[in-house]
């Protein structure tokens, strides 16, 4: 069902996948698109793949449509439109939430954000600026700004810890595993530049934030190496390592060739992020 909402003085829309009639107390799944894309596209580009979760779990999810095929993220060198021109994408989101708990019987408390490229960005953004909207957050193919590229304050610790599940391919030529900046044709193309952190730096970043000082445990399923922060009564935090995988979303649906490989395979620890 596709809707619009006014946020901070724009119109935005967002299609929501569920009953509408259904239990009290449902989960709710944000999921932010990547760049140029919108909320449609990226349900096709995953092959619909959170609206077979929702159904499992009873729950609703919701395809927000970013400004002009983009998110207003907290990286400084970002110059899409969204973040030109001040788009309040945080108001967005919880107005988003404001509706679907008052009309969909979701629980305010049930709240997991997922982001891809882009999208993962701005979920990293809601993970500082607004954690205590969110009960879990899933983050694809994006990793933490350096400091210096971060437009957002950072604390430590955080005063509400989230579970965070990161997936991230070590052959991804967008956002590269490995961190540093992007090369120089994908500054061009996308318009964002910055230094960012590698994707096991986000993890362990994200454990410490989340106050975790137990090391890690490590076990690996075929392609997919799954490396897990956890500590009794502390958020946890995962790393999804897909060797080989590219800037892609690992289940159902292969990505465009120009993309990488998609670990297709690949089961989203969904209970870490109490979905």
């Amino acid at each position: 069902m596709s809707e619009s909402i006014e946020a901070a003085g724009r119109q935005r829309t967002f299609t929501v996948v569920g009953e509408q009639e259904g239990p009290p107390g449902r989960a709710l799944l944000l999921v932010f698109h990547g760049s140029k894309q919108d909320g449609a596209a990226h349900r096709r580009f995953t092959g619909q793949m959170y609206d077979a979760l929702a159904a499992d779990a009873q729950a609703v999810v919701v395809y927000l449509d970013g400004y002009q095929g983009n998110w207003n993220d907290a990286r400084k060198q970002s110059f899409f439109p969204a973040r030109m021109e001040g788009v309040d994408d945080v108001a967005f989101v919880r107005a988003v939430v404001d509706r679907l708990v008052a009309g969909w019987g979701v629980d305010r408390a049930r709240i997991v954000a997922v982001g891809y490229s882009n999208g993962g960005q701005m979920v990293l953004r809601l993970l500082h600026e607004v954690p205590d909207l969110l009960a879990g957050a899933a983050v694809v193919s994006a990793t933490m700004p350096a400091p210096g590229s971060f437009r957002t304050d950072i604390s430590q610790p955080s005063a509400v810890p989230v579970p965070v599940v990161l997936a991230h391919g070590t052959k991804d030529r967008i956002a590269p595993f490995d961190g540093g900046t992007m090369s120089g044709l994908m500054r061009r193309v996308f318009k964002v530049g910055g230094t960012t952190l590698s994707a096991p730096e986000t993890a362990a970043y994200f454990a410490q934030r989340n106050g975790i000082t137990t090391p890690p445990t490590q076990r690996s399923n075929g392609d997919v190496e799954r490396v897990e922060y956890a500590e009794l009564d502390r958020a946890s935090v995962t790393l999804l390592t897909v060797s080989g995988g590219g800037h892609t979303v690992p289940g159902p649906k292969r990505a465009p060739f120009l993309l990488g490989r998609t670990a297709r395979g690949c089961r989203w620890p969904t209970r870490s992020l109490g979905y």
